[in-house]
């Protein structure tokens, strides 16, 4: 798999890379012994690429160039096979940071889709931790299967296909995210699942969700909310003529988050909600 740690120069048989062309078509492939890579401009040969110093020019048998890096995970996300509507990497960038994604944790999720999330967080757990995904469709599951087996990250992800109105089999996990259009039918649940004090998230495309799922989580004793969304606009990188880009990433969902707390005293989610006049100051 592609290992976000290493710090190896040179590429070696089972990386992951990225070939990229003059006009930034890219190709992503697992070095194997003896395979080869077709593509519009010519063939390029596995045996070539091994032991190759990463960043450099290789060339197919026709002698087009290509460029040879290390995928990020960004880069993986975005080439990520879909089926339905991915999260966007801003997105679940933030929502790692939110949930306090780390290594060996345990990390609930309901809403398999693709598998982009559940890259991520599979990436972020490590070796020792374990994300554990829910999703009603098991043909959804199947092309999520097959991503994270691309990156191989497959060992990492426990994939059930059930509806969680049931229940979750797991109990005192560190986190839960839910990607699903009524997250607020669910929040017994979630409840039940994560362990005190413990981070949860989800995503919804409308203000009405939202509206039902705060209220749903101060029903429940949760604390702490926040609601938001991710802007991200892209510059035109020439330094002679730097300007915004004519489009921009801007409204794919709001991202809610709250945390469940043991308390009677007070009223969790209005006492103790952040918003935009606390800053980061205190």
């Amino acid at each position: 798999m592609v290992n976000p740690n290493s710090t190896s120069n040179l590429t070696a048989i089972g990386d992951l890379v990225q070939l990229v062309s003059p006009t930034n078509k890219k190709f992503f492939v697992r070095l194997t012994p003896g395979m080869q890579i077709h593509t519009h401009r010519g063939v390029v040969f596995h045996d070539e690429l091994i032991g190759v110093p990463w960043g450099s020019e290789v060339r197919s048998h026709t002698g087009s160039v290509y460029l040879l890096l290390k995928p990020t995970l960004h880069d993986l996300l975005i080439e990520t096979k879909r089926n339905t509507q991915i999260l966007y990497p801003k997105d679940i960038g933030y929502i790692l940071l939110k949930l306090g994604i780390g290594e060996g944790q345990t990390i609930l999720e309901a809403g398999t889709g693709s598998g982009a999330l559940t890259s991520a967080f599979a990436w972020y757990v490590g070796k020792e931790g374990k994300v554990i995904s829910y999703d009603s469709r098991a043909d959804i599951q199947n092309l999520a299967r097959k991503n994270l087996q691309q990156l191989g990250l497959e060992e990492r992800v426990v994939l059930k296909t059930r509806d969680i109105g049931l229940g979750f089999d797991e109990t005192d996990v560190d986190a839960l995210f839910l990607d699903l259009p009524n997250p607020f039918d669910y929040i017994a649940q979630v409840t039940k699942a994560l362990r005190p004090g413990g981070s949860f998230g989800a995503i919804l495309p409308t203000t009405n969700q939202v509206q039902k799922l705060l209220a749903a989580l101060h029903h429940h004793h949760f604390g702490f909310p926040e609601v938001c969304e991710i802007l991200i606009r892209y510059y035109r990188p020439f330094a002679d003529k730097l300007r915004p880009t004519d489009r921009m990433v801007a409204h794919t969902g709001f991202l809610v988050f709250a945390r469940p707390i043991l308390t009677t005293s007070f009223s969790p989610m209005e006492n103790l909600s952040l918003n935009a006049d606390d800053g980061l100051e205190e």
